[in-house]
């Protein structure tokens, strides 16, 4: 089964940056996607963008234009940038991976947007 390592949040001001990594470690064969979700104080987690394994990608209206999620195959990666940040986008970022039966979720990293 694949694991997912998350890292890069942080503390940036608002209108600031955060890129985010999700490293897979394991079979990864099974895997017919990827996202990232996001769950902020008091409220339950989101999707945020997900990309496939043929590389197509769909984001949550909420983050349309200021994120991007990309996939790196030589280092079994996938890549959240976020990019404009709001405080309400202050949220712990999970990785996910999808199989055609289950889904994996990594620990998470927080990112907070300062106002």
């Amino acid at each position: 089964q694949v694991q997912l390592v998350e890292s890069g949040g942080g503390l940036v001001p608002a209108g600031g940056s955060l890129r985010l990594s999700c490293a897979a470690s394991g079979s990864i064969v099974g895997v017919v996607s990827m996202a990232w979700y996001r769950q902020a104080p008091g409220k339950q987690r989101e999707l945020v963008a997900t990309i496939s394994s043929v590389g197509s990608t769909v984001y949550a209206d909420s983050v349309k234009g200021r994120i991007e999620i990309s996939r790196d195959g030589a280092k079994n990666t996938v890549i959240l940038q976020m990019n404009s940040l709001k405080p309400e986008d202050t949220a712990v970022y999970y990785c996910n991976g999808r199989t055609e039966l289950i889904m994996i979720w990594g620990q998470g990293t927080q990112g907070t947007v300062s106002s």
